[in-house]
């Protein structure tokens, strides 16, 4: 309805919308599939200004770990921003595929230029692996492994505190935060959905001076929401370290502490059936160099691995 009446351009941007808290009915966020009836107050958040200009091809390296005729794995570096947005108009992975691929050669399923290639998505300071699809074929195929959890993808992520559990399950939705809207929370809200994290813990570092100790944990995820391994962590009260927007301990003197710049988190595992052929692959990502530099400051206060996590 909301795309019927001219209120956003399409039907996945006005799903978009409700799934982000941006429609109210009756002053509530609700889910998408509410049924509304006459008389019922709707309040929608316009959809974001795109960029004046078409997207274009930029020549910006790639780190591609495999490619054929239908996709793509590569490992996204830090900083990278996926797509472009009204904050960041050019220099995302987009604007590389193009420049790699060529318009006419990436999928475009979601229907928005500005999508090209993307199946899914890395936060812009989230290192690591990630797929891209050619076709629109594939890029179908491969959104829908996800949905329905076939593909494994795994997360080494820092964070503050020595965990008590080996392993554990977090099993909590994810919306739009009630008041700051470039954050997304725990929420019990109609526009909710579901999100489920695993993680493992995989090194323990004990505590020093001025801080409460670290732990290296593989997460694994089971859904996609936005931030939802920042999220997660946050909720259990062990954000991220060096996480700008959900650690609330200083993360800016935090980061500087371990020589970081940026959230401890990378995809370093991603394991899935082609697609087309249905062979199986399977991609490790070794940690990059300011990770890798982070853990070593805290070599000497480890409390010993829990398990062999790097590549062999």
């Amino acid at each position: 309805m909301l795309a019927a009446k001219g209120f956003y351009p399409s039907r996945s941007s006005a799903v978009r919308a409700i799934e982000e808290g941006r429609v109210l009915v009756g002053g509530r966020t609700v889910a998408k599939k509410q049924v509304v009836s006459a008389g019922d107050a709707i309040v929608y958040e316009p959809e974001e200004v795109r960029p004046e200009a078409p997207v274009g091809p930029e020549n910006i390296p790639l780190d591609i770990r495999y490619e054929d005729e239908d996709m793509i794995v590569l490992s996204k570096q830090a900083g990278l921003v996926c797509h472009p947005s009204i904050d960041h108009r050019s220099g995302t992975l987009v604007n590389a595929l193009i420049h790699h691929c060529g318009y006419d050669h990436l999928c475009n399923v979601q229907g928005e230029d500005d999508r090209l290639g993307i199946v899914h998505r890395l936060d812009g300071d989230t290192s690591g692996l990630m797929l891209a699809a050619k076709s629109d074929e594939a890029g179908a195929r491969l959104m829908e492994a996800i949905r329905l959890r076939s593909v494994d993808r795994h997360y080494l992520a820092l964070v503050h505190g020595v965990m008590v559990h080996d392993t554990g399950m977090i099993d909590a939705p994810i919306a739009r935060d009630a008041s700051e809207r470039t954050r997304m929370a725990v929420r019990k809200a109609p526009s909710a959905r579901e999100a489920i994290t695993t993680f493992e813990v995989l090194e323990r570092f004990e505590a020093g001076p001025h801080d409460n100790g670290y732990s290296l944990l593989d997460c694994k995820l089971f859904t996609g929401r936005t931030h939802q391994i920042r999220v997660h962590m946050q909720y259990t009260e062990h954000p991220i370290v060096g996480d700008p927007m959900y650690d609330a301990r200083a993360p800016r003197a935090e980061g500087a502490a371990l020589g970081l710049k940026r959230q401890f988190l990378h995809s370093y595992r991603l394991a899935f059936e082609h697609p087309m052929s249905g062979r199986a692959l399977s991609f490790v990502d070794e940690l990059p160099d300011d990770l890798e530099e982070a853990l070593g400051r805290i070599a000497s206060r480890s409390l010993g691995p829990t398990r062999e996590w790097r590549a062999s």
